[in-house]
């Protein structure tokens, strides 16, 4: 590799490990101990974002079946094409969008004011439409993306997903949700064969 490649490679992770200790300055535990109480009450939760938004959305609703709390991520397309009758009145719907003004999100978010659907907005701007439009807000602080050009969904990925497994571990710990529950419904690959082996690890 050019040594620009390799500087550019050292530079990210740099890049990104100072975002991730920049964001403990933007915590606000009010809005997550909300957003834990509605992710646990909802008998269902919907995640919606696009493109890497999109991505980590997926991402948190696989954690969050993990821990055995409903999810599933609904495609910002097929949202408006009936899928967001997954959802009814009481659940969560968690938008993600850095700069909470995705124009293909703004229509699901009038669908879940008018089936009474609580909305939980993760972005970087508090001023947003998305934000404004929800009941709790969590804060995404992008220092700068890795690439030298300030453009791919790198760092600000990794931000989100800060986000979403800070939730998943809060939760674990509200619901007293023991690893015993996590090796039914893993049972599969290494970690599944770990759960139900000789001894389970604490």
């Amino acid at each position: 590799m050019k040594q620009e490649a390799i500087n550019a490679l050292h530079a990210a992770y740099d890049i990104e490990a100072q975002c991730i200790l920049e964001m403990k300055d933007y915590i606000d535990d009010e809005a997550f101990s909300k957003a834990v109480e509605l992710l646990i009450a909802a008998p269902r939760i919907g995640t919606c974002g696009c493109g890497h938004s999109g991505i980590f959305c997926q991402h948190l609703s696989h954690l969050l079946c993990c821990v055995e709390q409903p999810s599933r991520f609904i495609s910002p397309a097929e949202a408006v094409h009936g899928a967001t009758g997954f959802l009814q009145e009481g659940d969560v719907m968690v938008f993600a969008s850095r700069g909470g003004k995705t124009k293909e999100l703004m229509p699901i978010l009038d669908i879940c004011h008018k089936k009474g659907i609580h909305v939980i907005t993760v972005t970087e701007n508090l001023e947003s439409p998305l934000a404004k439009g929800a009941e709790v807000v969590l804060k995404q602080h992008v220092n700068r993306e890795t690439d030298k050009y300030n453009t791919q969904g790198t760092t600000s990925s990794t931000a989100l997903g800060m986000i979403f497994h800070a939730l998943q571990a809060a939760i674990i710990e509200e619901t007293n949700w023991q690893v015993e529950e996590f090796a039914v419904v893993h049972p599969g690959g290494a970690v599944g064969e770990r759960l139900n082996g000789r001894e389970i690890i604490h």
